[in-house]
Parts: C-alpha cells; sequence; structure tokens
C-alpha cells in the first residue's frame, strides 16, 4: 500500500513559509471524481539561516524615530540613505542630493542621529514566500536592485535540491546547470571545492532547511559596532527557530564589499555559531579609493568605460559628492567608511608623479614613523587625506572638529589592528574582480607637470595655496617652485572600487579564493557567474555539517 502510494501521480499545492518555518496551504474542494491526491513539500526541521550583509551604502538609513528635529533637516524616522532602484529612480535621486550643500548632507548624514530602515523596496518574491515573511527577514534593509536578486535566489535554490516525480528523483535543473558552469570564469581548475556537486553532496545539503535574511547596517558608523549588531541579530534568529522547535545551531554569512569586514569581525567574535563564510568583492586591506572620494570628491570617470558608464559614475558621484568639499563633512567623522582606507596591511600606495618631458619620475610619499594612521591625521601637509576646514559646514562642532576627526580615525585603526588584523572564520572562502575594463585605484598618484626636476625630499613639503573644483591642488613646495597636482586615474585592475591586491588580501588566510572578471563592484552579485558561484561554495562549504 505504501509503495502503490508513493508512486501515484499527486497535484502540487503551494505553500506560504512562515517567519519559523511553519507550512500555511489554501487549496479549493475538489469534485468526488477527482481521486488525485494533493502534495505539499514539507522543508526539514533542521535549518540553517543565511544572511546576506550588504557592503557599506548598500543599507537603507533613516533618521532615528527618537531623533529631535533639531538635529537633522529630515523629520523623525524618515528616509536618509536610499539607493535608488533603477535608472530613473537614480536620475530622481542624483537632481535631489546635487541640491544639497555640504552643510545639509552633514546634517543627513550624521551616523549618530541615523538607524537602519526596513522599509525599503522589496522586488524580487519567491513563490513560498510573501512580502511579510521577507521583511520580518530583513530584505526591505538592503538595497534591493543589488541584493534582491541574490536573496531570492539563495531562498528558491539552496531549498530546490531535487526533483521529484512519479517515476524518479533527480538533480534539480539549476544545480545541473551550475553543475555545468565553465569553471574559468570562476577562476578554478574542475577539481577541489570547484569540482561539480554530486548527488552524494547535494543530499547532504538537502538535510536543511535554508531561510536567507538580509541583514542592513549603519554603514556611518564604527564596523565594531555594525558586528556587535550582527551578533546580536544571529542569536535572534537562531533562538526564534530553537524556540519554534526546529533544529538551529548555526548561521551562514554571504557578505558584499565593506560586509566582509563587519562579518569577519563578528565571526571573530562567535566563530562556533557560523559554519561558513562566502566573501564576495571584500576590500581586505582597505582602497585607495576612500582616499581619493575624501581628499578629492567621489570619481567621476575611469579609462575605458563607455559612455553609458561614464555617465553612470557622474550620478553616483552627483549623490555621494562630486568634491571634497562634499564628501569631506560626511566621510572625515563616519568610523565606517574611514575603515575602509588603506591599512596597515596595504603596501605602499601614494606617490607624486613629476611628468618632465622625456624623464617622468615617481616619488613616494612618506607616512610619519612608516604608519597610514598617523599620516591621516596629519592634517597639514599638502598631500593630507582631510582638510579640516571642510568638516563641520553646518557648524555643529562647537570647536571640536580636530577632536572629533582624530576620535574616529583612533577608532579606524583600533578597528584594523585590534578587532580585525588578519582573522578570518575558519571555513572562509572568497572571490574577488581582477578586471582591466574595471579598473580601481591600487595606488593614487598626485600628477604635476613642470620643465625642471625638483628634488624628491623637497618633494615632501609644501603647502596647499589653493584647490579646484576638480580635486586638484596648487602647492607652494617648500625651498622649491608652484607646482600644480592633479588626481591622477584608476591605475589598476579590479572592479571598478576594489582593487587587485586588496581583492586578494585573504590569500594564504582562506583555503579557497577566487580571481575573476567580467562585472563592477556594486553589481558583483547581479553577475550570473559569481551568483552560481556562491550557490556552489554553499553547497562545498557546508559538507561537514550534515
Amino acid at each position: 500500500m505504501t509503495t502503490a502510494r508513493l508512486n501515484e501521480p499527486t497535484r502540487p499545492v503551494s505553500a506560504v513559509t512562515d517567519a519559523v518555518g511553519n507550512l500555511k496551504a489554501n487549496t479549493s474542494l475538489s469534485p468526488k471524481a477527482n481521486t488525485t491526491r494533493a502534495s505539499i513539500a514539507v522543508p526539514p526541521r533542521k535549518i540553517m539561516p543565511v544572511i546576506v550583509i550588504a557592503g557599506i551604502m548598500g543599507s537603507n538609513l533613516r533618521t532615528r524615530i527618537s531623533a529631535s528635529k533639531n538635529d537633522t533637516t529630515l523629520n523623525p524616522g524618515e528616509a536618509a540613505w536610499r539607493p535608488p532602484n533603477g535608472k530613473k529612480a537614480g536620475l530622481a535621486e542624483a537632481k535631489k542630493w546635487t541640491l544639497r550643500t555640504p552643510e545639509i548632507r552633514q546634517r543627513i548624514l550624521n551616523g549618530d542621529m541615523l538607524e537602519v530602515d526596513p522599509t525599503g523596496e522589496i522586488t524580487d518574491i519567491p513563490d513560498h514566500l510573501d512580502v511579510e515573511i521577507c521583511r520580518a527577514r530583513g530584505w526591505g534593509e538592503i538595497h534591493a536592485d543589488s541584493y534582491g536578486g541574490l536573496l531570492a535566489t539563495l531562498q528558491k535554490n539552496l531549498n530546490s535540491t531535487f526533483k521529484v516525480s512519479s517515476e524518479k528523483t533527480e538533480m534539480h535543473p539549476v544545480w545541473v546547470e551550475i553543475n555545468k558552469f565553465d569553471r574559468e570564469e570562476w577562476g578554478t581548475s574542475p577539481d577541489g571545492i570547484g569540482s561539480i556537486i554530486t548527488e552524494g553532496e547535494l543530499k547532504k545539503f538537502g538535510s536543511y532547511y535554508y531561510p536567507v535574511y538580509g541583514f542592513g547596517y549603519n554603514w556611518l558608523q564604527s564596523n565594531e559596532e555594525s558586528a556587535a549588531s550582527l551578533q546580536r541579530r544571529i542569536e535572534s534568529i537562531i533562538t526564534s527557530w530553537v524556540t519554534a522547535q526546529h533544529q538551529c545551531h548555526h548561521v551562514v554569512l554571504v557578505t558584499h564589499s565593506m560586509g566582509g569586514l563587519v562579518a569577519r569581525a563578528c565571526a571573530k567574535q562567535m566563530a562556533d555559531k557560523i559554519a561558513a563564510v562566502v566573501h564576495g568583492v571584500m576590500p581586505a586591506w582597505g582602497a585607495p579609493a576612500c582616499y581619493r572620494r575624501l581628499s578629492c570628491g567621489t570619481e567621476a570617470t575611469s579609462p575605458g568605460k563607455g559612455t553609458i558608464d561614464t555617465i553612470a559614475m557622474g550620478k553616483f558621484a552627483e549623490i555621494a559628492g562630486r568634491t571634497a568639499e562634499e564628501t569631506t563633512p560626511v566621510l572625515a567623522v563616519a568610523p565606517g567608511p574611514l575603515e575602509l582606507l588603506p591599512n596597515h596591511l596595504y603596501p605602499s600606495w601614494l606617490f607624486a608623479q613629476i611628468n618632465i618631458p622625456q624623464h617622468p619620475y615617481s616619488v613616494g610619499l612618506n607616512f610619519h614613523e612608516n604608519n597610514p594612521y598617523q599620516f591621516y591625521k596629519d592634517f597639514e601637509c599638502w598631500y593630507r587625506a582631510i582638510d579640516l576646514s571642510l568638516v563641520d559646514p553646518a557648524k555643529k562642532m562647537a570647536g571640536n572638529t580636530h577632536k572629533k576627526v582624530v576620535r574616529a580615525l583612533n577608532q579606524a585603526e583600533k578597528f584594523h589592528r585590534e578587532l580585525l588584523d588578519t582573522y578570518y572564520h575558519p571555513n572562509s572562502a572568497a572571490f574577488y574582480c581582477a578586471d582591466t575594463q574595471q579598473r580601481a585605484f591600487g595606488s593614487f598618484r598626485w600628477l604635476s607637470t613642470t620643465s625642471t626636476a625638483v628634488s624628491p625630499t623637497v618633494l615632501q613639503n609644501g603647502v596647499v595655496e589653493s584647490n579646484t573644483f576638480s580635486g586638484a591642488r596648487n602647492v607652494v613646495i617648500t625651498k622649491g617652485p608652484r607646482l600644480f597636482f592633479e588626481p591622477s586615474d584608476q591605475d589598476q585592475a579590479g572592479d571598478g572600487t576594489v582593487p587587485l591586491q586588496s581583492g586578494e588580501g585573504p590569500s594564504g588566510k582562506i583555503s579557497h579564493i577566487f580571481k575573476t572578471k567580467g562585472y563592477d563592484h556594486q553589481g558583483s552579485y547581479n553577475n550570473e557567474g559569481m551568483l552560481k558561484l556562491t550557490q556552489h561554495l554553499i553547497v562545498k562549504l557546508l559538507q561537514g555539517f550534515a
């Protein structure tokens, strides 16, 4: 009797999974003549939550509900940072930010006055979930265009391991496609962790149910605080499933960009609760682009970019701030962004290039005691990162500008040296982009053209006489000439933001790292190959948890 029932045809009934894994299904009554039984796929009782952690600027932020109207130009609870979804929204957002003065930017993007906004747009909802469940799982906290497809794909595919029919059971087509994907696009060989997923591995993997969560954080605050927030979220998620009589002991973290730093700091405190980590395009050692944006404003062009991409870069620069006058009031006192400055592990990256006809030469610009953090706190040298006169256009710091900037920089150094350093969760994998068509700042050069040579030792000393809109500086070199320095273009293969050397920073610290190409930084999880690689890695990394 049992065998006959297993082999008889059934009609599938759609079910919705609630926040703690209970199934709810509705079906119409059928005529007595219809003897085909309804079937509902019941997920396993063992739970392995998967948490997607956004990168910097990828979390929606709002003014605190409890904030005073005197502290910000926005109303309490009003959206302060909402990355646009789609080209039309992007144009509107760029226009809005173009009209915002440095003073208004400072007031709106004040990390102390902001909190995560869970009400962001949710664009991709799998069939067996609804918008309320997705919002309860944090999907509205993070940018839909960047992460919506990732969230929905993981939710659907991680829980669709096999296709069952009355005749046979076979691997679900999504995993067949992943197995067929060209491993060369992943920068790996078809063996080891890059080998195809076997039916046995997929059966082990299928012994868990994988609810997918989004995690947004206040990216203007230190990643130390964000890591503590993530730790609380993990504990809360695990507790909710255990309370609902499920088995849940670990989570999986999937990170993007700076979210990788947050995850690493969190994992260092609770490695036993984390089964595996997949890092995407993580700036492991920081990125000179952060220095560029602080000192000159956000770059709006890049070598090799076509017209459409250049327009998109220009619109992003309008949102983030085209000039140092616009970026400095936000970034200079925000520990999170400052924790993306090149850290103590990053090799030499700051130079002055003197272009003398036929004999150009470069000079490495010194850091005091070879300490990048001491350099960041040098507000007098001509190649300084931060101009203190631009920090407080709203006049809210009551003469404490220097103190507040130094405090934020000290926090960045503490995070880099003490909280993170070279730590990675032992069951981690990472991928990064090293594409010559997506150049990033591997180094930053101040470029000057002159007819006479200037001594390298003399070049270190000078005073900024004036700045230009484009970020260039007129510099009077002590005991030397007056020189005009312009910011360099991107010089290194990367993803447009994270350069090759920072992307490959985890090498030697984790077992699996993938050098890839073909996408830009923000769109990494919208790339078919990286989306497939992420799913592949989750299966492979979890084989020890069956």
